[in-house]
């Protein structure tokens, strides 16, 4: 049976924290039986003698479907950097908490003020995804989470499209009006901005989807009885060129209150286990993903919360959340696996990548290889979360690692860099120059 799943390990910690991704491959390596392919990674908490670490994991894969399913750790060192062009990432990962970009589509406006500074902006889903906005800046690319970290691994590149045919997933819901509702959403999508999709499937048997939280409080979860939706990829292979899903997910029931009522306190349950799903779909099969989360009844749908937090008032409003995803995935660049192809127009590859700019503390796959590819790294303090790792701990090369307050000093870092002048050059005091006279032996 198909299962993805979040399991948790410590791992000693390597001296001088140096080597880390072919160290923390071995070890996972090691942790994982045959059979097993890892599909999310993140280190919670760091300590001088050990990593606590969190690994979504795939099983069940025939040996076919292993051998063309990419591991998440597998790695190629850039050997050149391209000074053309100003390329950010921007990342805010899923189900920790991030106190901006943590609910519903609140780093929108993050989004576009980083992208006014660069000529290309590269985000996922939980930056942008507002149930039924997203305001994706015109220079933005919406990728797909483990994509991007194979972009930073420099293990594939990303071509720009001018279209996506979309393809759409969603429950055979028991009640039929949430079925009709997201017909209904790509109907509206495909009259108001001309969405190209080749069907809507309905899944019966539906996949199965729990949320979860880990012993580090991130939102996780479980994915079962994906053996229906793999048929239907199959089938439709060479009439998609992305995946839009709209499934239920299992939560308790007091959840649906809890967490608009917590008012930021509680960290969103849904998104974790959505961000297992896709990755595991995008690794396997290589194409641009995203999903929304299907309402269970009309009991939900009909809770009455009032005016709620900002941050999660655009889920508040929807009543499919599909929007969203159906726009983003519209223009949802195509992964290029051959990264000899970065010198075609429109590829980008971990050599164009001038920048990663997340949260303070956040230590996964991308931030790890920035480190190795020496991509600079802005870390911001303002987005709080639950993460517990000191970026300074870590090997940075000097000027390599920017701890700034908020994303304003994060604008601001970025610009400086585009124009190619050290940060610190503009700030007081400036230190003394450091000097030195070395004797010839």
């Amino acid at each position: 049976m198909l299962r993805i799943y979040e399991e948790e390990l410590e791992i000693p910690a390597a001296e001088g924290h140096r080597g880390l991704l072919p160290y923390l491959d071995e070890m996972v390596r090691r942790h994982l039986h045959t059979g097993l392919r890892a599909v999310r990674f993140a280190i919670t908490e760091t300590t001088a003698d050990h990593y606590k670490c969190e690994l979504g994991v795939l099983s069940g894969l025939l040996d076919d479907q292993l051998e063309h399913t990419c591991s998440t750790f597998d790695y190629a060192p850039r050997v050149t950097c391209n000074g053309d062009a100003f390329n950010a990432v921007l990342l805010v990962p899923t189900g920790i908490g991030s106190s901006i970009g943590g609910h519903a589509g609140d780093a929108n406006p993050v989004a576009r003020l980083l992208a006014s500074v660069c000529d290309t902006l590269i985000t996922h889903p939980n930056v942008v995804n507002a149930s039924d906005i997203n305001d994706l800046p015109e220079n933005g690319l919406y990728v797909e989470g483990s994509v991007i970290t194979r972009v930073l691994m420099g293990i594939s590149g990303v071509q720009r499209v001018r279209t996506n045919r979309v393809l759409v997933v969603i429950d055979e819901h028991s009640d039929k009006t949430f079925t009709d509702v997201a017909i209904n959403a790509v109907s509206a999508a495909r009259a108001s901005y001309g969405l190209s999709c080749p069907a809507v499937i309905r899944l019966e048997p539906p996949v199965y989807m729990k949320s979860v939280y880990a012993s580090s409080g991130r939102a996780v979860g479980v994915v079962e009885r994906l053996e229906g939706l793999l048929d239907v990829l199959e089938e439709y292979q060479g009439r998609y060129d992305a995946l839009a899903l709209s499934t239920q997910i299992d939560v308790p029931p007091n959840y649906h209150v809890d967490y608009y009522t917590a008012r930021g306190a509680m960290i969103n349950p849904w998104g974790g286990v959505e961000a297992l799903l896709t990755h595991a779909i995008s690794s396997m099969y290589d194409k641009p993903a995203a999903h929304a989360p299907m309402l269970e009844s009309q009991e939900v749908a009909s809770i009455e919360l009032g005016p709620v937090d900002p941050r999660m008032a655009a889920e508040e409003i929807s009543s499919c959340f599909l929007m969203c995803v159906l726009r983003g995935l519209q223009r949802s660049p195509r992964l290029v696996k051959d990264v000899r192809a970065g010198n075609r127009p429109g590829v980008l590859t971990a050599a164009d990548i001038s920048c990663l700019v997340i949260p303070d503390g956040c230590v996964g796959l991308p931030t790890l290889a920035a480190l190795e590819q020496g991509i600079p790294v802005i870390a911001v303090r303002e987005n709080k979360n639950i993460m517990r790792n000191d970026l300074a701990v870590f090997p940075w090369t000097p000027g390599q690692l920017h701890i700034v307050e908020n994303y304003w000093e994060a604008a601001g870092v970025m610009a400086a860099l585009k124009a190619g002048i050290d940060p610190v050059s503009v700030r007081r005091p400036l230190a003394d120059t450091l000097h030195m006279k070395r004797a010839n032996r």
